[in-house]
């Protein structure tokens, strides 16, 4: 056997194996089911798990950027018009929220941790400054004051509004964006004050929030189950809220948003447990998103979420008292914080009832600006790009007893919206590529193998073809080596034709002796004697 076919056998038989090991490796999908089965270890909340560290220090900046409404026409409004509105901002400040107090519960299977955020002004990423910049807006502790006095006689009502009046208090007040946002000392609070030593005489949207958290968390690590990493166990000590009217509504479900499990499919619903709504809400896949060399799917909260509960009956729980509903695209959530009135919506009312939009001129809702939504990585469940939504509404409507609200038309008012947003940093961006990377290398090893079997079936078949083509050439060279052999002997043969006619007498001389001679088969033959 020459050195050629031994090549050909060599090149078939690791063709043969390559081809069947890769496909067996592809259909039974070894590699990863070893992938998926690892992620789910090693992704939990746990000491000795590399997504602690950031879960405990999360790495990407969170931005908070507040925008304002600043009422334009307030006399007009008190007078019965239609409120006109302009927006302001953003006023931008750097949220640092890393956990506390973290502490394991149940042999590693819970826990428990604080969150609390302070908050730092960033100049650079802001449209104005807030301790300069005015803002008129509506009197929120004024408005407190009315909606609780709202059950109480009439004649208590009549004599508060006097009072209320004589120290200039108003619907709407006109402070910096400052003292609106981290706090005032209010006239109407100091004066309950001192009736009330409980109730605090400052008023400001982040009063006492700066450094402050949201409540005491309890997580699940996902050592038991990969599927409850991050869930929410409890929430200042409670597994379900209980001010709303359907159990369903009282239900504390998802994570708080930071992280969520690994291998995540498009057709799953992601929920959250959002502590300033009061409530639990899911989003839904959208589409394929890149977020720096990443692939990532968003999700955004469909329109069911804020939904009438005409339209969708699952959101009747969340009115309170029973009955008691509002439109779609907006939520009463004041059955959770005392005081005024307030509702949540998405800003500018987007994906809520038109008849919220028109009610107040100045608003442009719209999806880009106004949409909420989550980018997260679908293998290791990270998000790595998020912004958060949320405006905030104060109810303003007729209060007998109190003249300056005789021509009010009810109204969701809007008073600000926040735009809480983070993206994944270049360092923790480069890691994760890197690591998807080795993930995707592993994972299509067997389709790696496969393709070098196809390479050298094709490599198998060029060596069996130039074998075949050198056959050939030598076949072909022995050919024309006989034929040329066969012409040789042909000319140097003489032919003399035989004939069956004796031979006439010639006249040759006498001296030379006769000859009767015959060639035959081409070879000279010397007639025999008689």
């Amino acid at each position: 056997m020459t050195r050629r076919s031994c090549a050909i056998y060599a090149t078939g038989i690791v063709c043969a194996h390559l081809l069947i090991v890769g496909i067996a490796l592809v259909v039974a999908q070894v590699f990863q089911t070893m992938i998926d089965s690892r992620l789910k270890k090693e992704i939990t909340l746990t000491e000795k798990s590399q997504v602690f560290e950031a879960w405990k220090n999360p790495p990407p900046p969170v931005y908070m950027e507040y925008y304002f409404f600043n009422v334009t026409n307030p006399e007009e409004f008190l007078a019965g018009g239609k409120a006109s509105v302009k927006q302001i901002g953003p006023y931008t400040y750097r949220e640092y929220r890393p956990r506390e107090n973290v502490t394991f519960l149940d042999n590693g299977t819970k826990i428990y941790a604080l969150n609390p955020k302070s908050f730092v002004f960033v100049p650079e990423k802001s449209a104005g400054n807030p301790e300069v910049d005015m803002l008129t807006t509506v009197n929120i502790p004024f408005v407190a004051v009315m909606n609780e006095l709202n059950s109480y006689a009439f004649l208590l009502r009549t004599v508060v509004s006097m009072f209320v009046k004589s120290w200039g208090v108003n619907i709407f007040l006109k402070r910096t964006v400052h003292e609106f946002l981290w706090g005032f000392k209010d006239p109407l609070l100091s004066k309950i004050h001192a009736l009330k030593p409980d109730v605090d005489e400052y008023f400001g949207l982040m009063w006492k929030k700066n450094g402050t958290h949201e409540g005491e968390f309890v997580f699940y690590t996902g050592e038991e189950n990969y599927l409850d990493y991050g869930k929410i166990y409890t929430w200042n000590n409670m597994s379900e809220m209980s001010w709303w009217s359907s159990n369903q509504s009282n239900m504390i479900n998802g994570t708080d948003g930071a992280v969520f499990h690994p291998l995540i499919s498009r057709n799953e619903l992601l929920y959250i447990f959002a502590a300033d709504l009061c409530r639990s809400i899911h989003l839904a896949y959208v589409e394929d998103v890149d977020v720096k060399g990443i692939q990532a799917y968003r999700f955004a909260p469909p329109e069911d979420v804020l939904m009438s509960p005409k339209d969708n009956p699952t959101n009747e729980g969340f009115c309170v008292p029973a009955g008691d509903c509002l439109g779609t695209g907006v939520l009463k959530v004041s059955v959770c914080r005392e005081g005024a009135p307030i509702v949540v919506s998405f800003p500018h009312f987007y994906q809520a009832d038109p008849k919220y939009i028109n009610a107040i001129d100045g608003l442009n809702p719209n999806k880009e600006e106004h949409e909420t939504y989550l980018d997260v990585q679908p293998t290791t469940g990270v998000p790595i790009r998020a912004c958060k939504r949320a405006q905030l509404n104060v109810i303003l409507k007729r209060v007998p007893g109190f003249p300056m609200t005789r021509f009010l038309n009810e109204t969701i008012f809007p008073i600000m919206f926040v735009n809480e947003t983070a993206t994944i940093d270049d360092h923790s961006a480069s890691q994760m590529r890197t690591m998807l990377l080795i993930l995707t290398l592993v994972s299509n090893f067997p389709l790696l193998i496969v393709a070098m079997g196809v390479i050298l079936l094709l490599v198998l078949v060029v060596l069996f073809c130039r074998n075949r083509q050198k056959k050939n050439e030598v076949k072909r060279i022995d050919f024309t080596e006989a034929f040329h052999s066969f012409t040789t002997a042909k000319d140097d043969t003489a032919y003399t034709q035989v004939s069956d006619k004796p031979e006439e007498p010639s006249e040759t001389p006498v001296s030379q002796p006769m000859r009767n001679g015959s060639y035959i088969a081409m070879s000279p033959v010397e007639a025999q004697k008689c």
